[in-house]
């Protein structure tokens, strides 16, 4: 069975913690979702953003998300795949160092890593964007830039690949960016 390990932490974006933990887990990959400062079993806030008009998106409570995993005990070497959530934890979640060198190691492993929307700014403090190609929510294009990568606008349903890299927009782009993610993973789905 392969591993995802799947980085989310207080007002992460709900459905970018919950649609890719139940899709993963519905193809038979095994999600250890993780939190740092927090262990299995307990749990997580998410939000919900919605987009009704405004100038950014609308946040609302989501739901209580159970962790599949400790952080502290993870071994990334027993990881097929790394999958970074979006929302606001990814603001203080890029400030945490063992994160970030997940993230670099996954990267220079080439595992595939999918981020969504505000995920790409742990991308970003990570230090592994020089040169590559990716999209994200569009308040974090100047980060994207100012870390090196080549920012790629694309409608909210769609992905980016680049090599083992593939980002999405946001939510609404769950589909496309899940599909490419299993694809790297080995996981050939009949569209």
């Amino acid at each position: 069975m392969k591993k995802i390990l799947l980085i989310a932490g207080d007002f992460s974006e709900d459905y970018e913690v919950m649609v890719p933990w139940q899709v993963l887990n519905m193809l038979g990959f095994r999600v250890d979702v993780v939190c740092p400062g927090k262990r299995t079993d307990e749990f997580i806030k998410t939000a919900i953003h919605d987009f009704e008009g405004d100038q950014t998106y609308t946040e609302k409570p989501g739901h209580l998300f159970r962790l599949t995993a400790s952080f502290d005990e993870i071994r990334l070497q027993e990881y097929g795949g790394i999958y970074i959530s979006g929302g606001r934890s990814s603001e203080y979640l890029r400030l945490n160092k063992t994160v970030l060198n997940i993230v670099h190691h996954a990267m220079n492993l080439t595992l595939p890593v999918a981020a969504i929307c505000h995920g790409t700014q742990i991308l970003a403090a990570a230090g592994v964007l020089r040169g590559r190609k990716l999209t994200g929510y569009f308040t974090v294009k100047p980060e994207v830039e100012m870390a090196g990568g080549m920012w790629v606008t694309v409608a909210n349903d769609d992905a980016v690949v680049d090599g083992n890299l593939i980002t999405a927009a946001t939510w609404m782009g769950h589909p496309a960016i899940l599909r490419h993610f299993i694809a790297l993973m080995g996981i050939r789905i009949v569209r």
